[in-house]
C-alpha cells in the first residue's frame, strides 16, 4: 500500500509557472494513493482533499500505445526530433514553438488551424479511434462509479474531452476550476486527468492549489452573485467567458499571484508515470508548470469528464472537442 502522507519526492525549487518561479514555501507534494486501498478510504480522501492521485490505475502499456499512436499521427508536421521514437515525443527544437500551439495554452490559434496543420491534426486527434478507445478504458468508468457510488447505467463519459499537448517552453495552463466550463449542469462531475506518458518534475504536469475545493466553490458563488447583480441573462451568467472572467475562462494567468491574493496556499505537484490518473472535483483549483523537460519531451495528457446522468449535466459536452465550440 502506498503511504499517502509521503512528501519527499524531489527538490522544492526551480518550478516555472506563467508568472515566475515557485518559491519553496509555495510548493507541496500531491498525496499518492493506490487503487487497491479500501474504496471508503479513497472516497474520504477525494472529498477531503478535492482530488485523489491514483498510481497505476491504467496499464502502462496501454497508455504508451496511445502516446505512440498520437505522435505517429502528428509526425508529418515535423513536431518530433528526427531519428527519435514517436513514443518518446521529443520536440524538434529547431522548430518555432509558436507553430505548435496547445489547447488552452501556448500561442494564439489564429491562422494556425488549416487542413494538415499541426493545430488541425491536434483537433482531429480527438475523434481518432486510437484516442477514443483509450478514453473508454473500462478501468476508468468502473473506478469512478465505485468512488462516487453511482450506478453503471448512470455513469457517463462525456464525449467532449481535452487532449492537450504542451511543447517545451510554451506557456502553461492558467489557474482555473472545471465547473466554469460546465455551468449548464450541476457541480457533480468528476474530472479524470490522465498523463499520457511519463512527466518529469520539470515536464509541465498539473499542479493543484492545496485545499482549494472550498475556495473554488466560494469564488463560483461570488461570480454567480455578481452576474445576477449586473443583470446578466442566464446564458451570459453560465458562460465561462463572461464579464466576470478572463477571456480564456481562467481565474488568473499566474499561480503565484493567484495564491497570494487568496491566502497564500501551496501548489501541489509531482512527477507522473504512464498509468497514473488524478481524479478531481469540479471546483478544485489547478494550473500547470511550464514544460522544461530536460529531454525536451512533449507533455501529453487528457481531461475526461464523467457525470451522473440521473442529475442535470452540461449537455454541450455531448459532442467532441472543436477549436470553435466556444466552451
Amino acid at each position: 500500500m502506498i503511504d499517502a502522507t509521503t512528501q519527499s519526492q524531489g527538490p522544492l525549487e526551480g518550478y516555472l509557472v506563467n508568472d515566475g518561479v515557485l518559491a519553496k514555501d509555495e510548493i507541496g507534494w500531491l498525496k499518492k494513493s493506490s487503487p487497491s486501498e479500501p474504496i471508503e478510504t479513497l472516497r474520504q480522501r477525494y472529498e477531503q482533499d478535492g482530488y485523489v492521485f491514483l498510481k497505476g490505475l491504467l496499464p502502462r502499456e496501454t497508455v504508451l500505445e496511445c502516446r505512440k499512436a498520437y505522435f505517429d499521427f502528428l509526425k508529418p508536421t515535423g513536431v518530433l526530433k528526427p531519428g527519435t521514437d514517436s513514443v518518446d515525443g521529443v520536440f524538434n527544437t529547431k522548430n518555432d514553438g509558436a507553430d505548435f500551439p496547445s489547447i488552452g495554452a501556448g500561442p494564439d490559434l489564429d491562422n494556425r488551424t488549416g487542413p494538415g496543420s499541426f493545430a488541425g491534426l491536434v483537433e482531429q486527434a480527438h475523434t481518432e479511434d486510437f484516442y477514443l478507445n483509450f478514453a473508454r478504458h473500462p478501468a476508468l468508468k468502473e473506478f469512478i462509479t465505485k468512488l462516487k457510488q453511482w450506478t453503471d447505467d448512470e455513469t457517463l463519459l462525456l464525449p467532449r474531452s481535452l487532449l492537450r499537448n504542451n511543447t517545451p517552453q510554451n506557456k502553461a495552463i492558467g489557474v482555473h476550476y472545471d465547473q466554469s466550463f460546465l455551468r449548464h449542469g450541476e457541480a457533480t462531475s468528476v474530472t479524470a486527468w490522465i498523463p499520457i506518458g511519463d512527466i518529469s518534475l520539470q515536464g509541465g504536469g498539473l499542479i493543484y492549489l492545496e485545499g482549494s475545493d472550498a475556495l473554488g466553490q466560494r469564488i463560483e458563488e461570488d461570480f454567480d452573485k455578481q452576474a445576477r447583480e449586473r443583470g446578466m441573462t442566464d446564458e451570459q451568467r453560465l458562460d465561462a467567458f463572461n464579464a466576470n472572467m478572463m477571456t480564456t475562462g481562467w481565474l488568473g494567468n499566474g499561480p503565484i499571484q493567484f495564491s497570494k491574493e487568496h491566502g497564500g496556499g501551496r501548489w501541489l505537484l509531482t512527477e507522473f508515470e504512464a498509468g497514473d490518473v488524478v481524479l478531481h472535483k469540479p471546483h478544485m483549483i489547478h494550473a500547470s508548470t511550464i514544460n522544461r523537460d530536460p529531454e525536451n519531451r512533449i507533455r501529453l495528457g487528457t481531461d475526461l469528464r464523467f457525470v451522473d446522468t440521473s442529475k442535470p449535466y452540461d449537455k454541450r459536452w455531448l459532442h467532441p472537442y472543436r477549436f470553435d465550440d466556444n466552451l
